[in-house]
């Protein structure tokens, strides 16, 4: 075996040899040279067992068909020539689709997820035995059914309507939604940051199938696809804080997605932020901006999409109630000078929102209705309309990706609300990148109150949602 083989692969001829004796076949007693092309690119995992055991077949003249040419054969072998379920089978059918194949032979197993997509002929066995008797026309496997409706309304438990109170908060919640927006909720133990943030999934706007194929691509290659089916939610990831640096990001020897990977079109949730590790949290600068994240090993450089909606929560100070107006702060303030500065400024940089939730007072808790999550996702469905409309012709879909260029363009101020929003700099000492993810945020507030321009009392809302929390950070 030639072409840069990992271990899995050069046990692969065991494998092989035997599945194929156990189907009842002699292997004839001579050299097999199978050369795994491109050379320069380092192979892994045992995909590649079944179409090594037809390339030798083949040899040996026991199959024959003039379809070989336009077939994919995937699947790992155990001894006795059963095909196992292998993961990343999503993508390996659209890359077939991409290369003019006709036909793919894969595990029984696998069958209905690669079912979803429409192009090619899915072909799902149980061992190799069938493979041999299905390729030399001996038996008829019908071709798995190609799944259409894929999309199914699906009941959530959880709703905006049982949030009493921290209608401000709320307010926030739904400009970061529809403008896909970071957010940053500062407060006491209770006050409901998490409970809100869980409830962020259900007033994003649904998937299309474009975005589903995208993410359930991600999940096929990480094994964590249920029941082989298309997903047709947005993925909310909510991973603990004594998280690893590369479960958190990725990679591994074989390079596998990580939970901001897992999080892509979706919501990555870091509860009880600074207790993560510094260093792990650090590594999220580069792909809150850049979107994906490139993992580099040696022979191999993988490449995955991470735009996610990031929602981080956390405590003002060690004890949690610094501010409080239910219960006295016991820390010091070198312990809470401590304790923030686990928060770095360029990482606090990147929330485009910072939000301070207040516990809710006991009046609040007697409100009869409060908007449910549909009433709330109506509005957010408008304004993400608009900016899908509105930036169709280069190549982002919110306001939350758009560049200095592209805010120059649609991002016009009047005289007042630059003037406004020039004071505000120099007063608040902000940085570049907090300017203009305040006028980011307010393009996304004019966008649900409807209008084409941004006005004053945008900028004005926009403000304070980076002034908020001023107090707590210093």
């Amino acid at each position: 075996m030639c072409g840069l083989p990992d271990t899995n692969i050069r046990e692969s001829k065991e494998r092989v040899r035997t599945a194929i004796k156990n189907c009842g076949i002699e292997i004839e007693s001579r050299k097999y040279i199978i050369n795994l092309s491109p050379a320069n690119i380092r192979k892994d995992g045992a995909v590649l067992d079944l179409a090594i055991a037809i390339g030798v077949l083949s040899s040996m003249k026991i199959i024959h068909s003039n379809n070989l040419n336009t077939t994919i054969f995937v699947g790992e072998l155990s001894l006795d020539g059963k095909l196992n379920k292998i993961n990343g089978i999503l993508p390996i059918c659209i890359e077939a689709i991409k290369n003019g194949m006709k036909r793919i032979i894969l595990p029984k197993e696998n069958a209905k997820e690669a079912a979803i997509l429409q192009g090619i002929e899915i072909i799902g066995v149980e061992n190799l035995y069938e493979v041999i008797n299905y390729i030399n026309g001996k038996i008829v496997i019908e071709p798995e059914k190609q799944i259409n409706n894929i999309f199914n309304k699906v009941s959530c438990l959880e709703d905006f309507s049982e949030v009493k109170g921290n209608f401000f908060a709320k307010r926030a919640l739904e400009i970061a939604a529809a403008g896909n927006h970071n957010c940053l909720m500062i407060g006491p133990p209770g006050s409901g940051k998490t409970m809100m943030a869980k409830r962020v999934p259900t007033i994003l706007p649904n998937l299309s199938f474009e975005e589903s194929l995208e993410i359930t691509k991600i999940y096929s290659i990480s094994g964590k696809l249920k029941d082989g089916k298309l997903i047709s939610i947005r993925p909310f990831r909510n991973p603990h804080y004594n998280i690893t640096e590369k479960a958190l990001i990725g990679g591994g020897k074989n390079p596998k997605p990580g939970e901001i990977s897992l999080a892509h079109l979706g919501v990555l949730f870091l509860d009880e932020l600074l207790e993560f590790k510094k260093s792990t949290i650090e590594l999220l600068r580069l792909p809150i901006e850049d979107r994906e994240i490139n993992i580099s090993r040696v022979g191999i450089n993988v490449k995955y999409p991470c735009n996610f909606m990031l929602i981080a929560s956390m405590n003002p100070c060690p004890c949690g109630y610094y501010g409080s107006k239910i219960k006295t702060c016991s820390c010091t303030n070198i312990q809470r000078k401590n304790y923030i500065s686990k928060l770095s400024g360029p990482l606090l940089d990147r929330f485009d929102i910072h939000l301070q939730i207040n516990p809710i007072e006991v009046k609040n808790l007697d409100i009869k209705r409060s908007e449910t999550s549909m009433e709330i996702k109506n509005r957010v469905d408008k304004a993400r309309f608009l900016q899908i409309e509105r930036y169709k012709k280069m190549g982002i879909y919110s306001n939350s990706e758009l560049t200095p260029k592209l805010i120059e363009q649609f991002c016009v101020l009047d005289k007042e609300s630059k003037q406004l929003l020039e004071n505000t700099f120099i007063k608040m000492k902000l940085s570049m990148r907090a300017y203009m993810k305040i006028i980011k945020v307010a393009r996304t507030i004019a966008d649900l109150d409807g209008k084409k321009q941004i006005q004053k009392k945008h900028i004005l809302e926009a403000i304070q949602y980076r002034s908020i929390n001023e107090g707590i950070i210093k």
